[in-house]
């Protein structure tokens, strides 16, 4: 078997699984459940900052990346805060990932980036839209007929 017939299923299935644990991690601080934040089972506070806008970007940008739609700007919005959390909040309590307990916010910055980069795949909705776009676009008339230049 060719390793290029598994590229589609396996960049799907990282986008999808990536994407899921994202967001349960947005349902966690934001609903108090799976856990809740940070184990606690409380969601934390409406609107405070950083960590309640964190977890919806989390909730919403999982969830995008999970179904493939928008994918790529999505991806490097998680990127990002994946690492605004890494810089502000896990590097200045020490250098390394495993001393800083950075190691979840570097993974997941590095893995949306890879996705954005990569882009959604075929297994997604992205790529449906796009499909049918170009099977709904009308085919440009024959040169010399009624309503052609």
């Amino acid at each position: 078997m060719k390793p290029d017939r598994l590229r589609e299923p396996v960049l799907a299935l990282f986008r999808m699984v990536t994407g899921l644990l994202f967001l349960f991690h947005g349902a966690a601080s934001l609903f108090g459940v799976l856990g809740g934040n940070r184990g606690t089972g409380i969601a934390v506070e409406f609107a405070t900052w950083p960590s309640w806008w964190a977890a919806l970007i989390q909730l919403v940008c999982g969830t995008l990346v999970l179904a493939g739609l928008f994918t790529r700007s999505n991806a490097v919005l998680a990127s990002g805060s994946m690492a605004y959390a890494y810089f502000v909040v896990h590097q200045p309590q020490a250098l390394l990932p495993l001393t800083n307990g950075g190691e979840l916010a570097a993974i997941y910055c590095w893995a949306f980036l890879l996705i954005a980069v990569q882009g959604p795949g075929d297994w997604a909705l992205d790529s449906a839209v796009r499909r049918l776009r170009s099977t709904d676009a009308p085919e440009p008339a024959p040169a010399g007929s009624p309503g052609s230049p």
